[in-house]
């Protein structure tokens, strides 16, 4: 799914992968997992078929900045395909594949320029002004394991607000509506809206509507069963109150998506 926005162009491939290209710089948020990327990833039921967007095996490696939220969404064959030569990869300090069983592959040992950043920066990463936000679930809430600890820990991972051509992007990640996310300015707000390991479409579309942007491009739904979800009632939700939303296989839903109000 793509969908345009003053000078921005946003393709969603599906799961958490986002790519962003203006004309000054070409950005990817999470790429890969799941095999969106390489193109093994396909629907379990009719209902994912019609509303994810298929897997397609995408090596454009155009990409001069790269964002990886968390630990789940590192995919070093993904960073691969996408990444220029030149890239700059961000991914948090609290990122370590000692962590899990998918790769042995350290953020260091990638072929690029690699940033760690904190939960609460600021800096410039290949021309884009970019803010880091906190990203967690609230070990109270109801995003948590059998043993009551949170999927994704505090700290261990994080959000970012991208300044682009003076459009600014806010993709949350993988999180619960936190403390703070209803004051930020944004024009385009990409949440996760799958529930289970992240807020689900009702919170999502509350902080939408709290927010106010020009555009909701939601994300991280539909991909596998744990987050499936009625992602046209969240855009029903959130297009009632005058918010334009992008969704796949339903387009644009009213307010014209890209239009500024």
């Amino acid at each position: 799914m793509t969908v345009r926005f003053d000078d921005l162009r946003l393709t969603w491939f599906g799961y958490a992968t986002l790519r962003i290209e203006t004309p000054a710089a070409t950005i990817y948020l999470d790429p890969g997992r799941h095999g969106v990327l390489s193109g093994e990833w396909t629907p379990r039921t009719e209902h994912v078929a019609a509303s994810h967007p298929p897997a397609s095996d995408y090596r454009d490696a155009d990409g001069d900045l790269v964002c990886v939220t968390h630990l789940h969404h590192y995919d070093p064959d993904g960073i691969e395909r996408v990444a220029a030569r030149d890239a700059t990869v961000l991914v948090p300090e609290g990122l370590s594949v000692h962590g899990t069983d998918r790769t042995d592959v350290r953020p260091a040992d990638l072929s690029f320029e690699v940033r760690r950043v904190g939960t609460e920066d600021e800096l410039v990463a290949a021309g884009v002004p970019t803010w880091t936000v906190p990203a967690y679930n609230d070990p109270d809430g109801p995003h948590t394991r059998t043993d009551g600890t949170p999927y994704h820990e505090k700290g261990r991972g994080c959000g970012y607000i991208l300044a682009i051509d003076g459009t600014r992007v806010f993709v949350p990640g993988d999180t619960d509506v936190l403390p703070g996310h209803d004051h930020l300015d944004v024009d385009v707000f990409v949440p996760p809206i799958g529930g289970t390991y992240t807020m689900d479409r009702h919170g999502a579309a509350d902080l939408a509507l709290a927010l106010d942007p020009g555009l909701v491009v939601p994300v991280h739904y539909d991909t596998n069963e744990a987050i499936e979800t009625d992602a046209r009632s969240f855009a029903a939700d959130v297009a009632a109150g005058g918010v334009p939303v992008a969704l796949d296989g339903l387009g644009a839903t009213s307010p014209v998506a890209g239009a500024r109000r």
